[in-house]
């Protein structure tokens, strides 16, 4: 990923100049700013291909310039945190991040993060998601799955609600084309973090729980059911 630019928003001066080096050392082309306000001038002017954002930054809090990227752009951003059970985990992921990392953190686990999430942003159908999908009895064309007035187009990875266009996150739609590819099945929170994050050795359920809640404010509230002690399922 020798081309990948990472823009990395962090206000200490040893953790920023640390971190920098060592995504440099991987390959990776990094622009690092102190505050969120030099975040936000440096994502505009250089439009990076993922944003590292530590949430407790001045001028411009983590959170705040995770939504006014997420206004303008669908670039994946990590949100950096220095409690795990932090209210700011989850107002980062509400706030439109994709993941988050907790400080203090290993810099091969944040290349490792990075990658994944790269991953995904990159192959946006996934193992089980365009091909798989269009398979279901449901399908009303090529790659087209209907589901009451909401429309999946798991080859041009659009969906429409009520014949209107609906504009998703590459994760959000990642999440959207695994529960179309099982209607009516219960996936797991493990499974959809393994499926969807790229986590094989597992992670914090908080990350699917916010971005189904995220997923169920655009498609509908009632469209994806909580089955309590198990995990999600689409409606059909």
């Amino acid at each position: 990923m020798a081309d990948t630019h990472v823009l990395f928003v962090e206000d200490d001066d040893v953790i920023r100049e640390a971190t920098q080096l060592a995504l440099e050392r991987d390959g990776f082309v990094v622009t690092a700013v102190p505050d969120g306000l030099a975040g936000l001038e440096s994502f505009r002017a250089k439009r990076p291909d993922i944003a590292l954002l530590d949430v407790m930054v001045p001028g411009l809090d983590g959170v705040s310039l995770c939504r006014r990227i997420r206004d303008e752009s669908t670039v994946p951003v990590i949100m950096l945190s220095a409690r795990a059970d932090s209210i700011d985990v989850v107002l980062g992921l509400e706030a439109g991040a994709d993941d988050y990392v907790t400080k203090p953190f290993d810099g091969a686990v944040l290349v490792a993060r990075i990658r994944a999430v790269l991953r995904r942003f990159g192959h946006a159908s996934g193992p089980n998601g365009a091909a798989a999908a269009a398979e279901q009895p449901e399908a009303i064309g090529a790659g087209v799955l209907r589901f009451g007035d909401l429309e999946v187009d798991t080859e041009g990875m659009e969906v429409r609600k009520g014949g209107r266009p609906v504009a998703l996150t590459p994760t959000e739609m990642r999440l959207l084309l695994e529960f179309s590819a099982a209607p009516g099945t219960v996936l797991s929170r493990d499974r959809l973090l393994e499926r969807v994050w790229d986590y094989g050795w597992g992670g914090d359920t908080r990350v699917v729980d916010v971005h189904v809640q995220r997923l169920r404010g655009k498609i509908g509230q009632d469209r994806i059911e909580t089955v309590r002690g198990f995990g999600y399922k689409l409606r059909g």
